[in-house]
Parts: structure tokens; C-alpha cells; sequence
């Protein structure tokens, strides 16, 4: 009885159904493009570094993040090079630098130089060229992501870069930073080369592969031991830091929880109005239930069922449409993530949201006189 009466008058006027479920699915829709927004911008400033297989990451003193570095004597590499348990360790420089563009315009690159790329398999999706021929001469890897502020460009043709002509002869895919600025690749002599006021003798990071069964903590001590002006942090906690840096410093957080905030009560808003005037033109048949000997408890199955009915079908078109969008969203260089633990979360706060929304119907229910139903 309880679900046929629910469905029943649920579904009485589709037009409001459809608005309550258009509610819910705005909702949905809303936290799922924000929050995968932001999970896709917090993927892009960790990126390189959860890609580079590095247990520890030396840095200069209060690097912020892995974008903003700063230098230190590149001779630091063979201090840890020496430390028990330390299998490998490379220079790693990442630093801002203008290129210019055969239209004439000056642009921004970020970029990455190592003395061998291929011993860290990084960039770790390499779509055309060889890396280990950047040891070779004037040459750089561009991502394909450059299209988009550089135009398009091919293999083979040339760039300059702080004044020197280099010759792209390789290409990468999905290496993005959070500041959107196009990577490049370069061997590290060639990079200390083009700005030797600040390169020069430097490097930014000192990439540390431990060997088999060496204790973390122990190599870090150490490394910290003898470099007591730099910073040790690991794979982890270097990634997570860069991640807190945009959040903190930009207001990004801040956003994302106003406008999921925001949405949800939109959301709410939405599904307890049309519930509630649902629940009024019913009154009778809630009346009538009582009458026949339910209770408050019978009526809140009826309300919490449509709550239900309402959540479900709004999460489906609401997660239909986050996805149909992902495409779309993608062609403008921006990543739309939504993981499977995410997606259940949003799937049971929406189910919550509609059953806070049917607090509303509950108190007036709550209140009804059976004899309601035999007065004309």
C-alpha cells in the first residue's frame, strides 16, 4: 500500500516530477564538474611528481611546490649520491623560460631538464623521438598541450628559446603542469646553458632512488644530516604539499566548497517545495492511512520512498550528463576526474539531500487528523 500510494502520487503530476528530479540532477550535475574540476587541477600539480619514480625529493629550503623552485649547487648530487641505501640520485631542474613563436609572440615554458630522461622513465608518455638524443645538441621535447598557446607545430622545425634556436625532435602527451604553462624537455647542460646567470653550476631538485629494503626515514636522515640547508620530503608528502600550495594560495578550496554548497541547497530547495505541495494535494489519502490504523511511520515511508524515487532517477541523469560532458571538457586542456569511490558518495548524499528535503512533508504529515478524511 505504502509504496503504491508513494509512486502514485509521486508520479501524479510528471510535470513536477520532472522538476524535482531536474532538481536533484542540477545538483548532482554541479558537484560532479566542480569537484572534478578540482581533483583534475590538483592531478595536473602533482603530476610530474607522482610520474618520476623518486622515493625522495631534495629540495631547496621551503620550496612551496614543484613548480616554483629554487636553486641550489648542482655538486650537492654526490653528497647523497654516497649515502648507504641510496641507489640513485640525479639533478633535476625545472625553471620558467620564454620561447618565441614564429608569429612573433613571446611566450612562457616550463621546463624539465635531466642529464638522462630514460634512467627515471620521465616524460612517461613520449608519442614521437628518441630522449636520449636531447643529450645530443640543441634540441627539446614539447607537449602536445603547447598547441593551444603555441599553435600547432611538428617535429623537426625550430624554436627559440631565451635567444637560442632549438629543433624539436620529440613530443609528448598529457604532461601538464597546474599553471598550465606547456612543459618542454631539454638536457640539463643545454638548460643551464640558456640562463647560466641562474642555472649555471645549479639545479632546482635532487631526485633520490632508494635501493631494495632500505629504510626511508633512515636514508632521509642522512641525506638531511648533510645537506642541513635543503629539505628532504618524500614521493608523498612532496606531492601533497604542491597540491596544498594551490589550495591555500589561490582560494581554490574555498570555491569548490561555495559552489557544492550552493548546489546542494539549490538542490534541497527544489525537492522540498514540490514534495511538500505533492503532500498537500494528497492530504486525504495520508489522512486515509491513518485511518485505517497506520501510523506517523507508515506516512514516513511514503515520503521517504518519493525522497528515494526522486534521489535515484535525479544521481542517474545528473551523472549522465557530468559524463557527457567529460568529452567537451577535455577539448579545452582541462581534466574532468570522477573516481568510482566519489561517484558512491555523491549517489548516497544525494539520497540524503532528498531525505532532508522531505523533512519538511514529515512535520506536516505528522500532524495530520485521521478524521480528515470523512469531512467534505
Amino acid at each position: 500500500m505504502a509504496v503504491d500510494l508513494a509512486t502514485r502520487s509521486l508520479l501524479h503530476d510528471k510535470l513536477r516530477f520532472l522538476i524535482t528530479v531536474s532538481g536533484v540532477a542540477f545538483a548532482v550535475t554541479l558537484v560532479f564538474v566542480q569537484v572534478g574540476l578540482f581533483l583534475g587541477l590538483m592531478d595536473n600539480a602533482s603530476l610530474t611528481i607522482e610520474k618520476i619514480p623518486a622515493e625522495l625529493w631534495v629540495t631547496s629550503h621551503n620550496t612551496p611546490n614543484v613548480d616554483f623552485a629554487h636553486t641550489f649547487p648542482e655538486t650537492y648530487v654526490n653528497r647523497v649520491r654516497s649515502i648507504p641505501g641510496v641507489e640513485r640520485a640525479d639533478n633535476l631542474i625545472v625553471w620558467f623560460l620564454n620561447i618565441n613563436l614564429p608569429n612573433g609572440a613571446v611566450e612562457g615554458t616550463e621546463i624539465y631538464a635531466m642529464e638522462d630522461f630514460t634512467r627515471w622513465s620521465f616524460p612517461w608518455n613520449v608519442a614521437e623521438g628518441n630522449l636520449q638524443d636531447l643529450r645530443r645538441g640543441n634540441y627539446f621535447f614539447l607537449d602536445d598541450s603547447a598547441k593551444k598557446r603555441y599553435g600547432a607545430f611538428e617535429v623537426g622545425q625550430y624554436r627559440e628559446i631565451l635567444g637560442r634556436r632549438l629543433k624539436i625532435i620529440g613530443r609528448t602527451v598529457d604532461a601538464k603542469s597546474f599553471t598550465t604553462t606547456p612543459l618542454t624537455f631539454l638536457d640539463l647542460r643545454l638548460a643551464q646553458a640558456l640562463n647560466p646567470d641562474q642555472l649555471r653550476g645549479n639545479t632546482t631538485y635532487i631526485l633520490v632512488k632508494l635501493s631494495p629494503g632500505a629504510d626511508v626515514e633512515a636514508v632521509r636522515r642522512e641525506i638531511q644530516k648533510r645537506l642541513p640547508y635543503n629539505d628532504v620530503f618524500t614521493k608523498q608528502e612532496f606531492a601533497t604539499r604542491s597540491r596544498s600550495y594551490w589550495v591555500e594560495s589561490t582560494g581554490l578550496g574555498l570555491n569548490m566548497y561555495l559552489t557544492v554548497f550552493l548546489g546542494c541547497l539549490v538542490g534541497i530547495v527544489v525537492v522540498a517545495q514540490t514534495l511538500y505541495t505533492s503532500t498537500m494535494e494528497h492530504i486525504k489519502e495520508f489522512g486515509t492511512v491513518k485511518a485505517i490504523g497506520g501510523g506517523n511511520a507508515d506516512i514516513y515511508k511514503i515520503l521517504g520512498k518519493q525522497a528515494t524515487i526522486a534521489a535515484v532517477v535525479g544521481f542517474a541523469l545528473g551523472a549522465l550528463m557530468a559524463y557527457a560532458i567529460r568529452p567537451l571538457i577535455y577539448k579545452i586542456d582541462l581534466k574532468l576526474v570522477i573516481p568510482n569511490e566519489f561517484a558512491v558518495i555523491v549517489f548516497f548524499g544525494s539520497i540524503v539531500l532528498c531525505l532532508t528535503a522531505a523533512m519538511i512533508s514529515f512535520r506536516k504529515v505528522a500532524s495530520i487528523d485521521p478524521a480528515l478524511v470523512f469531512r467534505t
